[in-house]
């Protein structure tokens, strides 16, 4: 039919023909006129559709055997059983594909075709192109990636760009918007690294299922109150929960403390993170005192009680006293948050977990080999779309804390110490 008509245009088509076009073979096209087959290239579609009806065809004869013939796979257990609407994704375009239904006589249901479900599985090149330029590349530095877009699915390096930037918009958006009310957060790391010259400060959570769920990060030019107050404005707007209390982790940042205590006040436990404090006394030691110094430390915070852990701090203190009387004031200041895990008891199951901040440095660590090559004079919103896409891809790889299926001790221990301080602040506001 198709080969006698001289003037083949696609778009002159009947419903009817293009019904018949759809569910045609490889072999029929090589019968045709090359009128037709130089129209089917311009609408490369349709080429695809034959394609796919062409791989289609080909299980169900392995199950069903060739149309009309007698010989039957698996003595006829299977039967052609008309089609099915169905879709494939080619490039950026949805192709309707009519899916042969292949009958099991013996149960009378339709089994399903395995490479109809492959092609379901193929992502789109824009999907493709997001993960690889998350996974390290910068939108100059993608060459094997644009070539295989190019050759696979006819896309130019304006249309991958394009591609780029839409889908990683896409994930921003999806990333700052989505709802934590349906999370029931136990701890929170707080952590700020740069990134390209850029100082980025990010908030985690850990559940109390024990799983790691990147929150929000934000662009700023120090760790001063004000930024990280706005960002758990945003965190409480898309629903997160503090009414059972929180442990937030971090480093001895005056400005993360000050944002902490303003925000969450009376829901809030501060664990300061024990090698952030221990650094910043080494700082002020001689090379030859920090064997000694890291040693007394270490013990010292593996003790099982507070009492314990605080007498063998203060021990520490008074010794490095006649050798640096700021590393003595050093370890002092913010020794309470230090032992914060000892006081709830929790040391001995979370302190591996709990005591640093380094749940929240392996996930920066990641998300420096995802967005590293970021150069300096990316703007600010392409810095953020990679951000936010690359903490997705991440989060899907996160592992849980270790004893997680004990966390709801450690909620119990936040919710009982709070309860307890707010107490104390009640007896003595009254004078009791």
């Amino acid at each position: 039919m198709y080969s006698q008509k001289k003037n083949f245009n696609m778009e002159n088509l009947s419903v009817h023909e293009f019904k018949q076009l759809s569910r045609k073979k490889p072999a029929w096209l090589q019968e045709q006129s090359v009128d037709l087959k130089l129209e089917l290239l311009c609408n490369h579609l349709s080429l695809c559709q034959i394609m796919i009806n062409e791989l289609l065809e080909e299980e169900v004869i392995e199950r069903a055997g060739v149309r009309y013939s007698r010989e039957k796979p698996e003595d006829g257990r299977y039967s052609r059983w008309s089609y099915n609407p169905g879709s494939a994704l080619i490039g950026d375009k949805k192709l309707k594909v009519d899916v042969p239904r292949v009958m099991d006589k013996t149960d009378k249901n339709c089994v399903p075709l395995e490479r109809y479900n492959q092609l379901r599985r193929i992502d789109s090149p824009s999907e493709q192109l997001v993960q690889g330029v998350v996974r390290g590349l910068s939108t100059r530095d993608y060459g094997q990636v644009i070539d295989y877009l190019e050759e696979g699915f006819g896309l130019s390096k304006s249309q991958v760009s394009r591609a780029f930037v839409e889908r990683t918009k896409e994930k921003m958006e999806a990333f700052r918007n989505r709802s934590l009310s349906h999370y029931e957060f136990v701890t929170i790391f707080l952590d700020g690294k740069y990134l390209s010259g850029e100082q980025i400060i990010i908030a985690m959570g850990v559940t109390l299922s024990g799983d790691k769920i990147p929150l929000d990060f934000l662009h700023a030019s120090s760790e001063s109150s004000g930024p990280v107050k706005d960002l758990f404005r945003r965190l409480k707007e898309r629903g997160m929960n503090d009414e059972k209390g929180l442990l937030f982790v971090a480093d001895g940042s005056k400005g993360f403390r000050k944002a902490i205590a303003e925000s969450f006040a009376g829901k809030a436990l501060v664990q300061r993170c024990k090698w952030h404090k221990r650094e910043n006394i080494l700082k002020y030691l001689p090379d030859k005192e920090h064997a000694a110094t890291k040693e007394a430390y270490h013990r010292a915070l593996e003790q099982s009680s507070y009492e314990d852990a605080r007498a063998d701090l203060l021990s520490l203190a008074s010794g490095l006293e006649p050798i640096n009387i700021s590393a003595a004031r050093s370890l002092k200041e913010g020794m309470e948050e230090l032992l914060t895990l000892h006081k709830l008891k929790m040391y001995g199951l979370f302190g591996q977990s709990f005591s640093t901040t380094n749940c929240i440095e392996n996930l920066n660590s990641q998300l420096k080999k995802y967005v590293g090559k970021v150069r300096h004079r990316t703007s600010s919103g392409q810095r953020h779309r990679g951000i936010a896409s690359a903490l997705l891809e991440i989060e899907s790889n996160m592992h849980k804390v270790k004893n997680y299926r004990k966390l709801d001790r450690l909620q119990n221990a936040i919710i009982l110490a709070l309860n307890t301080e707010s107490s104390q602040r009640i007896s003595t506001k009254n004078g009791i």
